[in-house]
Parts: structure tokens; C-alpha cells; sequence
């Protein structure tokens, strides 16, 4: 397996969530900026959720330091607006503040080495 440490980040472009809102999405708007970018599996999972949420709570670090938050999944961009929309007691991840990327079929986190078929 090919790592991806000290290489270009591999370009990618789909749509994405924020505030409930769709907007299209590239790495090269992000370009000489820090971009946190992670992977999580799929929405509406039952362990998922605390990650996104471990997030959020250190966005404000993020920030601070000048990155920008991003996660992504296979999931499509109207998963991603329904699970922002459900209460966090619900198993939701409503109050998220960083975009979700929609990753249908997969060819971002294939790409990132994230996703992978054996």
C-alpha cells in the first residue's frame, strides 16, 4: 500500500453540507490553508456520532489555529443533511458546524487510502 505522507493531497471535488446548505466543494478551495480532513463510515451509525461530535468540540482549537474541519463518507449529501438535522439524542449529529463531504461510491476515501477492498 502506497503511503500518502509527504505527497500532494489527491484532488477531489463533490458537494457538501454546511448549516444544512449544499455547496459544491474542491480541494483547491482550500488550497494554502490547513484542511483537517477525516473519514468517518457511514451516517446514522451508532458509534460514528462521537467522533463527529469530539470535533466539534475542538473546532474552536482548530481555528484558532488556522484549519479548517471537513469530514466525509460514502453517504450522499442528503444522508448528511438528514443525520445534521436529527437531535444528538436521537443519534444525531444536529449542532455540527463543519461541512460534510458526500463520497457516493467512494473515490475520496480511495483515494486517501481510507477506503480499501481487499
Amino acid at each position: 500500500m502506497a503511503l500518502l505522507v509527504g505527497k500532494m493531497a489527491p484532488f477531489f471535488k463533490s458537494v457538501a453540507v454546511f448549516a444544512g446548505e449544499f455547496k459544491d466543494v474542491s480541494l483547491d478551495d482550500y488550497r494554502g490553508q490547513y484542511l483537517v480532513l477525516f473519514f468517518y463510515p457511514l451516517d446514522f451509525t451508532f458509534v460514528c456520532p462521537t467522533e463527529l461530535h469530539a470535533f466539534q468540540e475542538r473546532l474552536a482549537d482548530f481555528n484558532r489555529l488556522g484549519a479548517t474541519v471537513l469530514a466525509c463518507s460514502v453517504d450522499s449529501q442528503f444522508s448528511h443533511k438528514a443525520w445534521l438535522e436529527t437531535p444528538r439524542e436521537k443519534g444525531g449529529i444536529k449542532g455540527i458546524e463543519y461541512g460534510l463531504i458526500a463520497d457516493v461510491g467512494g473515490k475520496i476515501a480511495r483515494d486517501y487510502l481510507s477506503l480499501i477492498h481487499i
